[in-house]
């Protein structure tokens, strides 16, 4: 703790509070921090503990993420309200855990709409990975219905969800450009030059233009 504190910085902690992370440490100098300690499941567990942000992203990357069980992953999801935290902790952890299909069902359902954000993000890795069983047009129908007045961080992630069902399932691309259009989510949203707008017809069109090219 000593150590992460020594690595505070407050011009990135200025940015980082921008973004709802309170934490000042730079995340490059976190993972070389890391990267010496390498796996140490119970620091992670300590450094969790702590409820501090950098000592928790620093968990995250010195974990070992299937040695979670799913009632500790729930309960580490919802303490998780910075968002990099909570992202770190669905990608780097939940998703290589034995249990990540059972959270992605009981968190897709959740009221919580942080929590089931999450369980949105393991729908999408699956939409990309392993689509058979899932119900497509479902989603399409509830992204539909809800993503348009869905608080910021459900609707970020119902909408990557409708992005890559566009990108990689072209019998129900139309559908997916469609609904983009009609609901105009995240269409002015500022994207620095050289990145693909997150607004899911371009999104979509972008990422189908370069997989035919490739």
């Amino acid at each position: 703790m000593a150590e992460l504190a020594q690595l505070e910085d407050p011009k990135a902690r200025e940015v980082n509070e921008r973004r709802g992370d309170d934490h000042g440490v730079n995340l490059g100098k976190l993972r070389a921090v890391a990267k010496r300690l390498k796996t140490q499941q119970e620091l992670a567990r300590r450094l969790w503990q702590t409820e501090d942000t950098a000592a928790r992203l620093l968990a995250l990357l010195i974990c070992r993420p299937r040695a979670f069980e799913r009632h500790e992953l729930d309960v580490m999801l919802r303490e998780a309200r910075a968002p990099k935290v909570h992202d770190w902790l669905v990608n780097y952890v939940v998703k290589k855990n034995p249990h990540a299909e059972e959270l992605r069902v009981a968190w897709f359902a959740d009221p919580d709409p942080v929590v089931a954000s999450a369980g949105w993000a393991l729908t999408t890795e699956r939409v990309t990975k392993k689509p058979e069983g899932l119900d497509l047009a479902g989603l399409l129908d509830v992204i539909e219905a809800e993503m348009r007045d869905a608080p910021d961080r459900l609707q970020w992630a119902m909408n990557h969800c409708l992005a890559q069902i566009g990108i990689d399932h072209a019998e129900h691309r139309a559908r997916a450009l469609g609904i983009g259009e009609r609901l105009q989510v995240l269409k002015d949203y500022p994207t620095s030059p050289g990145c693909t707008s997150p607004f899911a017809p371009i999104w979509i069109t972008e990422m189908v233009r370069r997989q035919h090219d490739s």
